[in-house]
This record gives structure tokens, sequence and C-alpha cells, in this order.
């Protein structure tokens, strides 16, 4: 009687007799339930690893890594860059004098030229960059210190910023707009490029500050406040400029004013942070104008660079950098490198598998014949 009495309830943890009864209670199982997940009876694939699968799953890795890595490879090797370091460290550089005389309460900006031979033409559009040694925009504060809500236009979140943008909220009394140590941070170093010809005339290489941003950006996250693109003095009327700045937001670019406020596409690209402390942001595009003459010819050329961001402070690097782009985006040989070696290792681990099965598959035959 006893041993009919037992049943699965008892085993979940679900007693009956007295306890149901008003009874004396009895201590609650801690068994699992007897189910079949808590009890581990789900069904479940347990592959056996043969060389009948391994080897064939090695080869055809190997074989369809290695093309796409040598096309990736060969296809960033296609593309054209040129560096120039601009910081102003060494006495020899054209910028030494602007980067150790720098002050933010100057009135008149330092300009530095600097020459420079490009020995090979650029075809098609050339994207020119400003890049950052040793600035870290991946600093949890610093990340922090925005105000999306500001950035969208709202109207409270413009008169009154966020705290997380201290210690640049407010100045003399007034928020600051835009708010934050992103926004306070601006790269803002002119740059303009001049090409030389042979027989000595200069000419301007036009530079476009347009379809820098991303789309995204452009049209859904940053938005002028009042909607009003073409009256931004009375848009951000009562706030003051970030502590860094020399010119409100509404001023940043005199020659377009659809270019101004927080829709400023020189403003977008920056406030999208890097994620190491050596990057590249897209500062201009040069169009190709004729499909017979290239972007960018060889010969000589003229960076002049307005001198207004200040790295030795922290030990940074400023560059100017040239570049064509391809399907796969800028140069970058990481991605090729990364399936040419995964695609190797591959191959000649089926390759070494296949020798030992076959050396000793051939023992384990022999071995199973009888004398």
């Amino acid at each position: 009687m006893m041993a009919s009495s037992y049943n699965a309830k008892e085993e979940d943890g679900h007693h009956s007799g007295a306890a149901s009864h008003g009874g004396p209670a009895v201590a609650k199982s801690k068994k699992p339930d007897n189910t079949a997940f808590k009890q581990q009876r789900l069904l479940a694939w347990q592959p056996i690893l043969t060389a009948g699968t391994v080897l064939p799953a090695f080869f055809v890795i190997g074989i369809f890594f290695l093309p796409i890595g040598i096309g990736l490879f060969v296809t960033s090797n296609n593309i054209k860059e040129f560096e120039i370091d601009y910081t102003g460290v060494d006495l020899d550089s054209p910028c030494y004098s602007c980067a150790k005389n720098f002050s933010w309460n100057s009135t008149t900006p330092c300009v530095c030229t600097v020459d420079f031979t490009l020995e090979q033409p650029f075809e098609s559009n050339v994207y020119m960059y400003y890049g950052l040694s040793n600035f870290y925009q991946n600093h949890r504060r610093y990340v922090k210190s925005r105000d999306d809500s500001q950035l969208y236009g709202d109207p409270s979140s413009l008169k009154e910023p966020s705290k997380e943008c201290e210690p640049y909220r407010t100045s003399d009394g007034l928020p600051i707009a835009p708010c934050g140590a992103i926004a306070n941070s601006l790269f803002n170093d002119t740059l303009d490029l001049y090409h030389i010809e042979s027989n000595g005339t200069v000419n301007v290489i036009p530079l476009v500050n347009r379809g820098i941003a991303w789309w995204t950006d452009k049209h859904v996250k940053f938005r002028n406040p009042g909607g009003n693109d073409n009256n931004l003095t009375v848009a951000f009327q009562d706030t003051a400029k970030p502590v860094n700045w020399r010119k409100p937001v509404y001023e940043l670019d005199p020659t377009d004013l659809e270019n101004n406020g927080f829709v400023n596409e020189d403003f977008i690209v920056w406030m999208r942070t890097a994620a190491l402390p050596t990057f590249r942001k897209l500062y201009r595009i040069i169009h190709k104008k004729s499909s017979t003459t290239p972007t960018l010819p060889s010969g000589r050329y003229v960076l002049n660079i307005t001198y207004n961001y200040p790295v030795l402070s922290f030990d940074g690097r400023k560059r100017m950098i040239l570049s064509t782009i391809s399907w796969m985006g800028g140069k970058n040989p990481f991605l090729g490198i990364a399936y040419i070696t995964v695609g190797s290792i591959c191959f000649l681990l089926g390759v070494v598998l296949l020798i030992i099965h076959h050396k000793y598959d051939n023992r384990n035959n022999s071995a199973d014949i009888p004398s």
C-alpha cells in the first residue's frame, strides 16, 4: 500500500493526504519538477565528428575564404591614400610656431602652409579626412556629455539642458547650445587645398562640405529648434555658445545659411564619437568633374591650415588624409588579411588531418585483418 500510493505529483513537490485536509504540514521537496526541461530529457543534436564530415568542412572553408580574402586585400591596396601630419611638433614643421604659440584668447588665427607632391594622380571622387591621435572620444563621461533632446531641437531642452552636460551646461547664467564636452571640443581647423601647375598657376581645389554626414544623423537625429533654419538667431536667442568655440552655433557656416545650427554637417560628423583613440573623420569631398581628367592630377600642392585646434597639451597628433574609396569603403586591409589567415589555417589543418587520417586509418584496417 505504501508503494502504490507514490506518484509523480509527490516528486514534483505536490503532496496529498493529511496536509491537504488540514493535517500536519509536510516539507516542500527541493527536487526540480519532473519535466523534460528541468530533468534534461529534451531532444538534443549530438553530432558525431568523423573524418568524413570534418575534413570536407575544413577544405570548403579554406577554398571559400581564400579567394574572398585575396579579393578584399587587392581591392584595399588599390585604394590610394596620401597623409600629412601637420601637428607642428618638429622645429622644421611649417606649423611649429602655430602649435607652440597657440592661445585661446588670440583674435588673429594662425595660418601655416604645407607643400607636398602627389606622385600619382587620384581618379574618381577624393575624400579629405582630418585625423586625430591620442584623443579618447570613447571615455565614458565624455560620451555621455550631450543632450540628444536638445540636439533634436526640443525647446525645453534648449533652455534647460541635461545635467549630463556638466560642466559645459551653462555659461554666464545662460544655457549652452549645444551643451556637453563633445560639442565643446569640436574640431575647428580650416583646411584649404591648392594645385600648383608646372607654369606656376595656382588653382583652388573646390572642397564640398555637403554629404559628409550620415543621412540618418542629418535628417533624423539633429534638428534646429523651431524648424526654421533661416532665422536661427531668434531660435537660439538667450543661449550661450560653448566655452571653446569662437562663434555661436548658428554661424558655423557663413557661406551656406542652410548648413548652420544643429544640422551643420561638420558638427554632426564630430558628434558621432569614435571608438578608438586614433581616428579619422570626413572633412570634405572633392568631386570628379570630367571622365577624361583625374580629380587630383600628379604634381605640387599647397595645404593652407588655419590652426585653431591645439593638441600638444594631451600629446595628440593631427593629420590630413586624401583618399579614394571602393565598393568596400576606405582603405582597410585587415578584413582581407583576416579572411586569408582563416582560410589558410583551415586548408592547412585539412591537409594535415587528411594525412593523419590516411596513415592511421590504413593501420587500423590492416590490424583488423585476421592472420
